[in-house]
């Protein structure tokens, strides 16, 4: 008998949902490394600030598999924590943007491109599978799923940025503006991660 995703049991969709996370973790942190070290060759404040986009989404995912099964108000406590852990790469990729705004430099357009082409496809892949988890596990759930759908919607800004540096405005401006776009998405998330953890708090108190 096919059992459908709606019929899980709370402890059938807490498996599913660890066994997610800990894919997702581990396709984050394989292409944390292609990006950091391209981010690096090419001095891209976009790459630098999704690579640890990148290395979040990792952190998040393997925090998930370890405390899917805590209690709600332990959940919560770890929900704050998730919240602040996506400021980190808001708060990398503004400091990457400062000195690139201070020193200059082009990134390599195609470089920029084709690593954004493939982070792209990576996080629609992870997006995909926690699509299905994101009601999974109260803010575990959420975050995991806001972290790869965001991470999405910023790759599309990296290749638009790398066909503008190639093809319309050779100059740092294009990488540094999507740069502090990414800022400005990692803080919406962190803000709905906070919210989430909130509610849960809220809740485990009423219980």
């Amino acid at each position: 008998m096919i059992v459908h995703d709606s019929a899980l049991s709370p402890v059938g969709a807490t498996g599913a949902l660890r066994r997610t996370a800990l894919v997702v973790a581990a396709l984050n942190l394989a292409y944390f490394a292609v990006e950091i070290v391209a981010s690096s060759r090419i001095g891209s404040v976009a790459l630098y600030a999704d690579s640890a986009d990148f290395l979040e989404d990792a952190a998040v995912n393997a925090l998930i598999v370890i405390a899917l099964g805590w209690s709600l108000a332990a959940r919560a406590r770890l929900g704050f924590v998730l919240a602040g852990i996506a400021l980190l790469p808001a708060l990398a990729a503004l400091w990457t943007a400062l000195q690139k705004f201070l020193h200059g430099g082009v990134p390599d357009a195609a470089t920029l491109g084709l690593v954004g082409l493939g982070a792209l496809l990576v996080n629609l892949a992870c997006a995909a599978l926690l699509a299905r988890r994101r009601n999974d596990g109260g803010s575990l759930g959420r975050a995991a799923f806001l972290t790869a759908r965001n991470d999405a919607v910023g790759n599309v800004a990296v290749i638009a940025a790398a066909l503008a540096t190639a093809w319309l405005w050779a100059s740092f401006w294009p990488d540094l503006i999507v740069g502090l776009g990414l800022f400005l998405l990692n803080l919406d998330a962190a803000r709905n991660v906070f919210e989430a953890a909130r509610g849960e708090r809220e809740e485990a108190l009423r219980a």
